[in-house]
């Protein structure tokens, strides 16, 4: 089973309680009267909504918005079309206590939380929690990071992503549930869960095969199980995406990860036998190694030896 599946669900706002906006997935508002979601029927109503919800308490000029809702191909009478959607959009909302969420100022248009919360602001709060957790703490940082994470339902800002100020959260936020899904796994090798993880630790390499951190919690995981070529097989893997794609060679802390396993490689785990024919294996790998390192040297040296003078 996944250690998502293991850790706690988030709660759910109570029935009854402060509205929430939901941008951690399809754009809806969580309405407190009936406990159900309100969703913009629409992707210019959805991307108007999770526009004024990302940028909560600032006036956002119409002219912003009309970029962001038709980008370079506006209609003749973009400021009308935009005061259509923002009128349907008050419809829309709940109003507890007659809260006017959008206000129309003279130069734009402002939405005001007031009491409301957004899921936003549970995952922050939850992840930072988390990861200051991890170090002291390993289970209850598990615990508190599967909660934030669970309040993902798909992709930030789903099917809102068009224009520059929803793009440039939804990848901030993306940002973040990697951030979060990397402190998870540390403090799962932590709690000595590394078998539980080494699956989902795969596809996390596959899924996002230029960041580095996943490949070095994957052969944390894999040296944990007694699985040292399978963990240097790890680092080739990574070192031949990065060198493909980027013209760079591993940080230093895949590189001092892969010299860890290498070292205690040919010492069996305490409990299991050494695969029959690992050493060879290994041996033949960290010949691999050695010699990538040495053309690096060469190469640096080279370089070195071309550079032009002062």
């Amino acid at each position: 089973m996944s250690v998502l599946g293991l850790a706690a669900p988030a709660p759910a706002p109570a029935r009854g309680g402060a509205t929430e906006f939901r941008l951690l997935g399809p754009v809806a508002v969580h309405d407190p009267a009936t406990g159900a979601g309100i969703m913009p029927s629409g992707p210019k109503q959805r991307a108007l909504l999770a526009t004024l919800v990302v940028h909560a308490g600032r006036r956002l000029p119409a002219e912003r918005l009309v970029e962001e809702l038709w980008g370079e191909r506006p209609p003749a009478n973009a400021p009308n079309a935009l005061q259509s959607h923002v009128a349907r959009l008050r419809r829309l909302l709940p109003s507890p206590g007659g809260h006017e969420w959008i206000s129309t100022l003279p130069t734009g248009y402002l939405l005001a939380l007031g009491p409301a919360s957004t899921d936003v602001q549970r995952f922050t709060q939850l992840s930072a929690q988390g990861r200051a957790a991890v170090p002291d703490d390993p289970r209850h940082a598990v615990e508190l990071l599967g909660r934030a994470l669970s309040l993902w339902h798909g992709a930030a800002l789903q099917d809102s992503c068009h224009g520059p100020l929803c793009t440039a959260e939804a990848d901030r936020l993306e940002e973040q549930r990697l951030t979060t899904l990397e402190a998870l796994y540390e403090a799962s090798l932590n709690c000595g869960r590394h078998t539980e993880i080494t699956s989902d630790l795969e596809r996390l390499t596959a899924d996002h095969p230029l960041r580095e951190r996943f490949y070095d919690l994957l052969m944390a995981a894999l040296y944990r199980c007694g699985r040292q070529a399978e963990a240097l097989g790890v680092y080739e893997r990574a070192r031949r995406h990065l060198v493909t794609t980027l013209g760079i060679e591993p940080g230093p802390a895949l590189r001092c990860r892969m010299e860890a396993v290498l070292t205690h490689a040919h010492s069996p785990a305490p409990g299991r036998s050494a695969a029959a024919g690992m050493a060879a294996e290994l041996a033949q790998l960290q010949a691999r190694i050695d010699q990538l390192v040495r053309d690096q040297q060469d190469l640096l040296r080279r370089m070195r030896q071309h550079r032009p003078g002062p």
